[in-house]
């Protein structure tokens, strides 16, 4: 492949979170064109069928809230119905609620700390058997870039931040293998050839 070239994921299968806008739009249509069948997650139908029509590639929508953190083997299950078990996820849904650390409510926390932290965790959990199945997989989570940078309000957003920072999805789940799986962080809003913004870990 020539330098710079974009990678062939032919015969890979995608998940994206957050598909139907912004980043996890745009991940769902760079995946699409580069060959991977894209399962497309995100609450707003019209949004993802809009998704669908311009897509490149195979696209298919998967209408799903994903503060239901209940259902997300479920949600793994459906996401592999179309095209076989992913080998890729983006988790690019995200919540910040903007709130001071004076005014942070019970319920703005727990909605952050689900969406932002949980559900990654969690739906990759259910995903990994698959990419071991096939000895490869490649996990990518958007964190805030209040983890690093500081911004008035969003402080949930940014523990969530740390907290992927700190014990991103491959620590918990490290297990060596002769080709490991990969799992990288970015943050929000920094260039993606900026090095505070891309942690990279093997093993999943």
């Amino acid at each position: 492949m020539p330098a710079g070239a974009p990678p062939d994921l032919g015969g890979h299968v995608a998940c994206v979170t957050g598909a139907s806008a912004g980043l996890g739009r745009r991940a769902a249509l760079v995946l699409a064109r580069a060959g991977a069948s894209v399962v497309a997650v995100a609450r707003r139908e019209a949004a993802l069928a809009t998704l669908v029509d311009e897509a490149p590639g195979p696209v298919t929508a998967l209408p799903y809230d994903l503060s239901d953190r209940a259902g997300l083997a479920d949600l793994a299950a459906q996401a592999a119905a179309p095209y076989g078990a992913p080998d890729i996820v983006v988790h690019a849904a995200g919540l910040n609620t903007r709130e001071t650390a004076d005014a942070v409510t019970p319920a703005g926390w727990d909605a952050t700390m689900t969406l932002n932290l949980a559900v990654p965790f969690f739906l990759s959990q259910h995903l990994v058997p698959g990419m071991r199945a096939r000895g490869w997989g490649r996990i990518v989570t958007f964190a805030s870039l209040q983890s690093h940078r500081a911004f008035p309000g969003g402080e949930a957003a940014a523990e969530t931040g740390d907290a992927l920072a700190a014990f991103h999805l491959g620590h918990g789940m490290a297990h060596p293998q002769p080709d490991p799986q990969r799992v990288g962080l970015l943050h929000r809003g920094a260039g993606l050839g900026q090095h505070a913004g891309i942690k990279d870990h093997r093993h999943v």
